[in-house]
């Protein structure tokens, strides 16, 4: 039997004096090592719940596990095993880029770290040094924070959340206000350390394409989960496989599909679903000359866009 590394079972969260609850009987589970993408639009709940699973906010009911322990009984364990990259950066500006660390390592008594800032152990220096190589900020390790870049300090971040190697990492909007390279460079480190370590990635992002590779998403509306699997199965139950034919003859061809009994739709170009058969087996079948010839794969930001599309027109109606 699984032992879920997030567990939540019917959790609720209804703040004073509001109408609906925030989060309406939400239930799903994470597994150790899984990478999760946690999406919905402004107000959905996500933000919410996050809140509620990183111990910074209190539930109404429910039961939420984190590793094994409950949030509100056992948050001091609960806080021991998670890492935390915040949408809003949370660093002190008054202090260096490894002192950040340090403060940090302070607060959650690692390394045998007390408040006061003096000798470095051995083991949190090796660990600092060994994650700063990782990400690549061993050069500015000791240098002041207003000194760094945004994707600099965002890397810092990363160190912070891992130095005390967490069960799981919750990323709250991880590459907000990031340029496209320093995206694409932060992810890079995140996976590179998520296959080192382990570590179970908790993700909400607006910035779908980010999402495209995780083991699981989960979609959450007006509180609720709306669906819960791989990518793979949201595009396949909310889009369509399509292939983009043309031809110079198009009435043959068009003659040809209905002869062949494939469905089709003519908007600028000819479009086949396809679903049980490949795009090969469908184009061996046709003997029209193509002058066209494209395979559309809808992305996860396809059907998430598609999702909220269908909320909205269910809403209106």
């Amino acid at each position: 039997m699984n032992n879920p590394v997030i567990s939540v079972q019917n959790l609720v969260k209804r703040y004073k004096n509001a109408d609906k609850a925030a989060v309406d009987d939400v239930s799903f589970s994470v597994e150790k090592g899984e990478f999760f993408a946690f999406l919905g639009a402004n107000g959905a709940g996500k933000t919410t719940t996050i809140s509620i699973l990183t111990t910074t906010l209190s539930k109404t009911s429910g039961e939420v596990k984190i590793a094994g322990f409950d949030i509100e009984k056992e948050a001091r364990k609960v806080r021991e095993r998670v890492g935390i990259i915040f949408q809003q950066p949370s660093l002190d500006p008054q202090l260096s880029a490894e002192q950040n660390i340090r403060f940090h390592a302070c607060l959650y008594g690692m390394y045998g770290y007390r408040p006061a800032f003096k000798l470095m152990p051995a083991a949190y220096r090796n660990r600092v040094m060994e994650l700063a190589e990782i990400v690549g900020i061993q050069d500015v390790l000791f240098k002041p924070i207003k000194k760094l870049s945004g994707g600099m300090q965002r890397k810092l971040e990363i160190i912070r959340s891992l130095i005390h190697t967490p069960d799981v990492l919750f990323l709250d909007e991880p590459t907000q206000g990031l340029d496209a390279v320093s995206r694409r460079s932060l992810w890079e480190y995140i996976n590179e350390t998520r296959t080192r370590y382990g570590t179970t990635v908790f993700l909400t992002t607006h910035y779908i394409d980010e999402a495209e590779n995780v083991d699981t998403v989960c979609l959450i509306n007006k509180g609720k989960i709306s669906a819960c699997c791989s990518p793979e199965e949201l595009k396949r139950d909310l889009l369509r496989h399509e292939l983009i034919i043309d031809a110079d003859d198009r009435t043959a061809l068009l003659n040809e599909l209905s002869a062949l009994g494939l469905p089709f739709t003519v908007n600028g170009r000819i479009v086949v679903p396809y679903e049980e058969e490949s795009p090969q087996e469908i184009i061996s079948k046709i003997r029209t000359k193509l002058t066209v010839l494209k395979i559309h794969e809808p992305s996860l930001e396809d059907a998430y866009i598609e999702f909220l599309t269908k909320q909205s027109k269910r809403a209106v109606a």
